[in-house]
């Protein structure tokens, strides 16, 4: 079963930097997706960025290219989002998804989805972790 535990957020002044962390576990491959979502109240969640494991090969949404980074740790456990130059919209709720369809990560520069819909959109996803930025 695959488990997705995200860490690391806060409130943090804007102008500063943040770094979430995903604890992934239970994949028994490597031939994953996983990536970063972003969800502002009452907004859909949003692709933000992720990476396809067994490739490497990285994915961004053009409007988080630059402030946004995503990484995944030598062991391929551990998925962080960078967050630099942090902006007042950037508060959030940031997800961390896995799905095996190596076509998800293509889309998921272009996702966005609400409710149930995200579950059918990746099929594992973490709780969450909230990023609040204050002025």
């Amino acid at each position: 079963q695959v488990s997705l535990v995200e860490s690391g957020g806060g409130s943090v002044g804007e102008g500063g930097s943040l770094r979430l962390a995903c604890k992934i576990a239970g994949l028994t491959t490597r031939d994953y997706c996983v990536g970063w979502f972003q969800q502002r109240p009452g907004k859909e969640r949003e692709g933000i960025g992720g990476i396809f494991i067994a490739s490497g090969t990285l994915y961004y949404a053009d409007s988080k290219k630059g402030r946004f980074t995503v990484s995944l740790d030598n062991d391929e456990t551990t998925l962080t989002l960078q967050i630099d130059r942090l902006k007042s919209w950037d508060s959030a709720r940031y997800y961390c998804a896995a799905d095996p369809s190596p076509r998800k990560c293509e889309l998921l520069p272009r996702l966005s989805c609400s409710g149930g819909y995200c579950s059918r959109a990746f099929d594992n996803w973490g709780q969450g972790t909230q990023v609040t930025v204050s002025l």
